[in-house]
């Protein structure tokens, strides 16, 4: 059994995602295959017997509204303070429902052992709007953690007041955003202290000037975004430390660069210690926001070569994620893309990035599928990353794994020596088949066993809760990263020492790969005697088995 010790403050991880996905199931295997799967499975999904109901609905009836095809989302965070993870659940609902149609969100607490009830009723989170995803992070700095829902139309701030419930303070904090955003990411632009808000946006669409598109196969289907030619700017929130906003967009240069934004994250890429932001754009390319430190950003991703493949292609960019995945104490970039396309793996080689993708082996498993949500985290405890993808089409193909011709399983990949990575079976790491339309994936240890769980968003579908069953699992090590104030540490980096190597992780509020979001607190494998622990900010809290 594992033990967890604790030192110091509680320890409540903290995840975040967004999500997109109708459900499907393969035809179930032989007795003797399922064994073997199961006893190869890394992850098992428990959603009904750890008390989540939740569907997602698209709204999806006749027309083929564009919307639909990329809504939902979900966060795992730690609402009361109470050491473990709870889960919220983003509803998209309806487009035509009436302005002050409730969505369906549903929130749900962790009873300490990784088990959920639904708190949905009287908490203030079901708020209309037809939602796409969510951000997590303690914009007040009041200790607790409030959560910022994307959509189309309206984004909404729901400011944690303790006990479970959550209040609609967009008004007043004047972050309603506007068009239709997907992402967003809390983060300390300007190092005062407080967290500032960066929002990814979409395209220039409406209800009223949809298209008529169709697949392959010629019957009706959802759009490219390249039909609509309308690519919108992201936008900055400057948090002014009295519970409101400043939009600075403008101000801080962003209108100088279009895209179609689905994913983003914010780290300091570049080293000089200022918060650098990367987004994934959708047949455009991506755009590495450098922080000037004067409150301006410059799109530096072309010259840096992290803006297209190294063919100078753009690709359908969706889920992006930061980290150190080759131990030489900076961060690389990874970006998810749409079947046909690769993933795109840039190496940061400190002056420039290079498109390493073929050399770390994922050139050619990931091409068939379209990757949304995506993580590079240690899920089996060896002291390398490894890499989860949420997978669904976006246009009709054909009904090759299920009646839904949008489903398709999703993909694990273990980290192995050479900063290398190889797929493993069965398939998406679980002991059973599961085949939907996923978008998005929020990563976490929901029972504080050492072991990072998985909750998956699916279009159209309930979502999975996928238990971390790895089999021989390392030791491991977490840290609650605070500042002299008590709070998150957002950006402070931990670097520890384990026998000849030098590991690195970030504390990052906001990783939202149009999926998911790193937690708060930092969890490093030990495959041996740690022997140097160096942090950029206090450590108040700390668990290890």
């Amino acid at each position: 059994m594992t033990t967890l010790a604790r030192l110091g403050a509680p320890v409540p991880l903290f995840a975040i995602a967004l999500t997109l996905m109708t459900a499907a199931c393969d035809r179930a295997p032989a007795p003797a295959a399922q064994d073997a799967r199961a006893a190869d499975a890394w992850f098992a999904d428990e959603a009904a017997a750890r008390g989540i109901r939740f569907v997602h609905q698209s709204g999806h009836a006749t027309r083929f509204l564009l919307p639909e095809i990329m809504g939902g989302g979900a966060a795992l965070f730690d609402m009361d303070g109470d050491g473990d993870l709870d889960l919220f659940l983003v509803q998209s609902g309806r487009l035509d429902a009436p302005p002050d149609a409730r969505a369906g969100h549903r929130l749900y607490r962790n009873r300490g052992d990784g088990t959920f009830d639904d708190v949905t009723e009287g908490s203030g989170v079901d708020v209309p709007g037809y939602g796409m995803g969510v951000a997590v992070g303690d914009y007040d700095t009041d200790g607790r953690p409030d959560l910022y829902v994307t959509g189309f139309g309206r984004n909404v701030l729901l400011h944690n007041d303790g006990g479970g419930h959550f209040t609609d303070v967009t008004a007043r904090a004047r972050v309603a955003g506007g068009r239709w955003s997907t992402s967003a990411t809390f983060f300390d632009a300007d190092a005062d202290g407080d967290l500032d808000l960066f929002v990814v946006r979409y395209i220039n669409w409406s209800a009223d000037a949809e298209l008529e598109c169709y697949s392959l196969t010629g019957v009706p289907d959802y759009c490219s975004p390249k039909n609509y030619d309308g690519p919108t700017p992201a936008m900055l929130y400057r948090n002014d430390g009295d519970g409101t906003f400043t939009d600075v967009s403008t101000a801080a240069g962003l209108s100088t660069a279009f895209g179609n934004g689905l994913g983003v994250v914010a780290g300091d890429v570049t080293g000089d210690g200022h918060p650098d932001v990367y987004v994934a754009n959708d047949g455009m390319p991506n755009q590495l926001w450098v922080n000037l430190g004067d409150g301006r950003f410059a799109d530096r991703a072309l010259a840096a070569g992290c803006a297209t493949d190294d063919d100078g292609t753009p690709k359908a960019g969706m889920g992006v994620f930061a980290g150190d995945v080759d131990d030489d104490d900076d961060l690389d970039l990874m970006v998810v893309n749409l079947d046909g396309e690769s993933d795109s793996f840039y190496r940061n080689e400190r002056r420039f990035f290079k498109d390493d993708t073929t050399a770390v082996g994922l050139r050619a498993t990931s091409r068939p599928f379209t990757r949304f949500g995506m993580a590079l985290l240690d899920f089996d405890n060896d002291g390398r990353l490894d890499l989860y993808e949420a997978n669904g089409r976006v246009g009709r193909q054909s009904e090759m794994y299920s009646a839904d011709p949008y489903a398709e399983p999703n993909l694990l990949f273990r980290g192995v020596a050479g900063g290398r990575f190889e797929e493993v079976t069965p398939r998406g790491g679980s002991e059973r088949s599961l085949v939907h339309t996923s978008r998005a994936a929020a990563f976490g240890d929901i029972d504080n066993d050492g072991g990072l769980d998985i909750v998956v968003a699916n279009r159209d579908a309930a979502p999975y809760v996928l238990h971390n069953v790895a089999r021989n699992r390392g030791h491991w090590v977490m840290f609650r990263v605070l500042d002299e104030h008590g709070r998150d540490a957002i950006g402070a980096t931990v670097r520890l020492s384990v026998g000849d190597r030098r590991l690195r992780r970030d504390v990052m509020a906001g990783l939202l790969s149009y999926a998911e979001q790193r937690a708060l607190e930092v969890g490093i494998t030990i495959a041996g005697g740690a022997s140097v622990i160096l942090l950029d900010e206090p450590t108040a809290g700390m668990s290890h088995s």
